[in-house]
């Protein structure tokens, strides 16, 4: 609760500001302090960043798009491991992926880099400069205490996919283990592309660091041509420490041998 303290103080100190040059090194001390906690926590969360890339998982995704009278009217699903191959590559192994049902939704590229990196969102060394961080105050997410910050893109860079909501932040691990907020980016001219507002949720895996485990929305994307309801629910499941050297690239390899996977439940709840 050390922030919460310093917080008080400069707001106390604003109060009087004008009286004298201590009011001033107050708020000063209070802001030097949060830029501190920022910057631990990129680090914490680059040092993630890393170690992540070394791990592997299974990622299922399902999107719901419903009726005007609340039914499901299609669905798109697809099981995917995230794994190595014999080179040491990451791959992406498709498991389960029935035809999609989905009648108004057509997903994107940028929905694709959307699951791929903006749900699970990082804050790194690498991404940080693009980012203005504004610290919001102290909440508590179950029972941890956090940091809460404002995370918005500095300029939308073509090409580029960015998140843009807020982050809790640990105030004792220093990593990221809450995020709600929408990608953005630049759209071309007469594209009607909606994307959906969204949580995703960290659990402890190794002991050390917070890996995504749950991405879940419930929006309604305003189209030109109307409304749409959706719901998406998002897995990360089975981290596995992989001990080998990795190059990060993306493919599809796919095993139609593989049985379906269970993908109804609903996983982790807030």
């Amino acid at each position: 609760m050390r922030l919460g303290k310093l917080v008080i103080f400069a707001t106390l100190a604003g109060c009087v500001i004008g009286l004298g040059s201590p009011a001033r090194a107050a708020k000063t001390d209070a802001e030097v302090s949060i830029q501190k906690i920022i910057d631990s926590f990129i680090d914490k969360e680059t040092e993630f960043s890393s170690a992540r890339e070394s791990y592997t998982y299974r990622q299922s995704v399902k999107i719901l798009e419903y009726n005007n009278s609340g039914g499901v009217r299609g669905r798109y699903e697809v099981v995917q491991d995230i794994l190595f191959g014999g080179d040491g590559k990451r791959i992406e192994r498709v498991v389960y992926a029935p035809p999609s049902s989905l009648k108004n939704l057509i997903l994107t590229p940028s929905d694709m880099e959307d699951l791929r990196s903006v749900q699970p969102f990082v804050m790194t060394r690498a991404n940080a400069s693009e980012y203005r961080i504004d610290y919001l105050g102290e909440q508590q997410v179950d029972e941890i205490e956090t940091y809460m910050f404002s995370v918005k893109p500095k300029k939308l860079v073509k090409g580029n996919r960015y998140f843009e909501g807020q982050i809790w932040v640990d105030q004792i691990g220093l990593q990221i283990v809450k995020t709600y907020g929408k990608g953005v980016g630049v759209l071309g001219k007469n594209k009607d592309e909606q994307f959906p507002r969204f949580e995703t949720y960290r659990d402890q895996i190794d002991g050390d660091f917070w890996f995504p485990v749950y991405t879940r929305a419930d929006d309604t994307l305003a189209f030109k041509s109307g409304p749409q309801k959706i719901r998406m629910i998002i897995k990360y499941e089975d981290y596995k420490k992989f001990e080998g050297t990795s190059v990060i690239t993306f493919g599809d390899l796919v095993n139609e041998g593989e049985e379906k996977q269970d993908t109804e439940s609903e996983g982790r709840q807030p």
